[in-house]
């Protein structure tokens, strides 16, 4: 009798076991991003925070979801995609209000000094419909972000119908997934060189980073993911440790003065 309530026990603790690890894996992705948000929302600047991290995660999981059609894996990984789209859409709608509000505030406040009304402020749209390649993944408007994955989305789309009886190319394209999301710290990487500072960017966020890629890249390994996954999880990890750095660098070796972030008008809070 008490070998029976062990055993339920431990099937119950089991279970419990494999709900926690299955939630961390699609939602744990997302979690990083909660204190970046909540940073340029309070901040009203979004300037430490590069969207080619937001461009990087979208091609990954839109490939990743295609990559399913031409060899299965597990169904959690497939939520994660999805989930992660959605949170990127939703991050990419903030940094694009604030990178607006905040243009329209500059170019408000040179006007002042010639006592010109606000009618005449105007700020220099630039639209996906445009293909002006100077510009790309910095539009004016959210929906021109949207455009442009739905774009992307359907071409990949269709060319992987066309070509989805090629091991050759289902195998290339799951590499491409995992390896666009390895890659996903480098814009942050390259953004934090380019400005001599890790100012404006969530430590938090990196940190959760690195501890979510360890988890998943491990989560990888006992669950025998395709090496696609593994190998590119482990090279995440480096890329994060390689940021981590950066954040020590630059605040024991201050390569420029840093900035006090000015907090806006209750108008440029409107989001």
């Amino acid at each position: 009798m008490e070998d029976e309530v062990f055993d339920q026990m431990v099937l119950v603790f089991n279970t419990l076991v494999s709900w926690v690890a299955a939630g961390a894996m699609v939602f744990g992705g997302v979690v990083p991003y909660i204190p970046q948000y909540r940073d340029i929302r309070r901040t009203q600047n979004a300037e430490g925070f590069s969207t080619y991290v937001c461009l990087v995660l979208l091609v990954a999981n839109i490939l990743r979801i295609l990559f399913r059609f031409g060899r299965y894996f597990e169904t959690l990984l497939l939520w994660q995609s999805i989930i992660m789209i959605g949170t990127m859409l939703i991050m990419l709608n903030l940094c694009t209000n604030v990178r607006m509000a905040t243009e329209l505030n500059t170019k408000r406040r040179s006007f002042i000094a010639t006592d010109s009304k606000d009618e005449e402020i105007r700020i220099p749209k630039r639209h996906f419909v445009d293909f002006d390649w100077t510009y790309f993944w910095s539009w004016s408007r959210f929906m021109d972000y949207v455009q442009c994955v739905l774009a992307f989305t359907l071409v990949a789309a269709y060319i992987t119908y066309l070509l989805l009886d090629s091991t050759l190319f289902v195998e290339t394209l799951g590499f491409l997934a995992v390896f666009s999301e390895a890659m996903l710290g480098t814009p942050q990487l390259y953004c934090n060189y380019q400005n001599k500072s890790t100012e404006g960017m969530s430590i938090k966020m990196v940190l959760m980073w690195t501890s979510g890629d360890t988890f998943k890249t491990g989560y990888f390994l006992l669950t025998q993911a395709p090496v696609q996954f593994w190998t590119c999880g482990l090279l995440q990890v480096f890329v994060d440790i390689a940021i981590l750095f950066q954040v020590y660098y630059y605040s024991r070796y201050p390569q420029k003065p840093v900035s006090h972030t000015v907090s806006h008008t209750t108008s440029a809070k409107a989001l």
